[in-house]
């Protein structure tokens, strides 16, 4: 009988001008973007941290270090794409995932398919692996406010 873990993942930015928003690894034309050490896609960051949860191998700030040089400004799809084969080495193997953006703005319904294209790319599994999906907050807390966005995410890994 296959093992089976499940890991979940949670991560917020600030949102700040002049930076470019990048969600699920898609770039959003919208008049802030995410801080953070790398691009700061929280999609992709909570996503990140779900399947390491799952495999039980830390979390983003262990594998890829907010103080080191090489991953500032760094492409969230890559991050994920590295943190999978630290999965995939274990002999885990995505099963799905579901995301959640949180937050007021952007409104990202046209673009969750491709968001979920890029996710699954950059693990090499299939689109349908992976959901990507919206929720506000009814304009509570900071992500109401739109002072920065937040993100959830569910691994269902097997071995």
């Amino acid at each position: 009988m296959p093992e089976l873990r499940v890991g979940i993942g949670v991560d917020a930015h600030a949102l700040e001008p002049g930076v470019p928003l990048v969600l699920g690894g898609v770039r959003l034309d919208h008049p802030t973007g995410l801080a953070g050490h790398s691009d700061g896609d929280v999609i992709a960051h909570a996503l990140i941290d779900a399947v390491l949860g799952a495999a039980n191998r830390g979390d983003i700030g262990s594998l890829f270090p907010s103080g080191d040089d090489r991953y500032e400004g760094v492409s969230s799809l890559d991050l994920l794409a590295q943190a999978y084969e630290v999965v995939r080495e274990d002999g885990w193997h995505l099963v799905n995932a579901d995301c959640v953006l949180v937050g007021e703005s952007p409104r990202i319904g046209p673009h969750r398919a491709e968001m979920a294209a890029k996710l699954a790319e950059a693990m090499g599994v299939e689109p349908g692996c992976v959901a990507v999906r919206a929720t506000t907050t009814d304009h509570l807390g900071f992500t109401g406010r739109e002072e920065g966005l937040a993100a959830q995410a569910v691994a269902l890994l097997q071995r």
